[in-house]
């Protein structure tokens, strides 16, 4: 018997959505609705400061806007913070994390970059410190906690891309599980909320599949199912920049007063491949369409041959 598809978006409110954000919900939308399936919200608002509240109201309000439904309430990251520390425990009685005092300095300096990401691959300065380097450091500096990568090489199918693998002492490393301002990571968090809420189909870009092999480790550390992994383009501007909420690259608030929903639901599904024109789609009509076979596998460079954004463009 089949399992039912529970997909689900998850971003991150440091500024407004852009328009690679939303092709990311959409196809993780259409991929989940075309199934049959469940579709959930979360907002990852780990670093409260970052993502104030204005900011994650207004995520929840584009994505509504874009006429994307979701079948619980939204999950608020900066609301799970016992949860994740259940779970932080677990991997501590494990025996597999130990405390790290380096500065952001140190680890640049001793370090090689992952081939996957822009993260550098941590030497293990700290892996072995005895108990009492441990209590001489802690007394100056609050240390960030790793969790120990095991030797071994942990692949993954990605189910547009195919296998990625890496050997994690080589590039990956140990990686932080706990920041030294007692934030829990990333990787730690998004296992942890993904298998409580039943997910098994995560559709996300393909610059965060190198976090993959993470967390499908972490995943076994605390006996989860490892969910579908579909990786997806990216989206760039004209000039092949990758688009970026820092960048301030054009958002709903701005698009929203120039074109329809239905314009820019084309224009996304057009740039991805769904479609083989650029015109206005009901989203109804997108998720009958929906194919992965037709989603592109290059980054989608976004110019002169894509009408609503070169408009856009134009009056920006």
């Amino acid at each position: 018997m089949t399992t039912p598809v529970t997909g689900r978006f998850a971003p991150t409110p440091s500024g407004r959505l852009h328009l690679g954000n939303l092709l990311c919900a959409l196809l993780a939308y259409l991929s989940a609705r075309h199934a049959g399936g469940r579709f959930l919200l979360r907002i990852e608002d780990l670093d409260a400061p970052r993502c104030p509240k204005r900011l994650c109201d207004a995520a929840i309000q584009d994505l509504s806007w874009l006429g994307i439904t979701w079948d619980e309430p939204p999950l608020f990251q900066s609301e799970r913070g016992e949860i994740y520390q259940r779970y932080f425990r677990e991997l501590e009685r494990k025996g597999l994390l130990y405390p790290c005092f380096c500065t952001r300095a140190q680890l640049h300096a001793a370090s090689a970059p992952n081939r996957g990401d822009e993260n550098p691959v941590y030497a293990g300065i700290c892996a072995h410190l005895s108990p009492e380097d441990i209590a001489e450091r802690i007394r100056t500096r609050r240390p960030a906690i790793r969790l120990r990568v095991p030797d071994e090489t942990i692949a993954v199918q990605d189910c547009h891309y195919g296998q990625y693998s890496e050997y994690m002492p080589r590039d990956c490393g140990d990686f932080i599980i706990r920041r030294s301002d007692g934030l829990f990571g990333y990787q730690l968090a998004v296992v942890v909320d993904d298998a409580l809420s039943g997910v098994n189909e995560i559709v996300r870009g393909h610059d965060i599949l190198s976090s993959t092999p993470r967390q499908i480790y972490i995943q076994r550390l605390l006996g989860f199912d490892t969910p579908s992994y579909i990786h997806i383009p990216l989206l760039e501007d004209a000039d092949g920049r990758r688009l970026a909420k820092r960048n301030r690259d054009m958002d709903l608030t701005s698009l929203s007063k120039r074109f329809s929903r239905e314009d820019i639901l084309g224009m996304l599904a057009y740039s991805a491949g769904i479609l083989e024109e650029e015109r206005p789609a009901a989203m109804d009509e997108l998720i009958s369409r929906f194919d992965w076979k037709n989603v592109k596998k290059e980054d989608i460079r976004l110019g002169k041959t894509v009408g609503v954004w070169a408009a856009a463009q134009r009056n920006f």
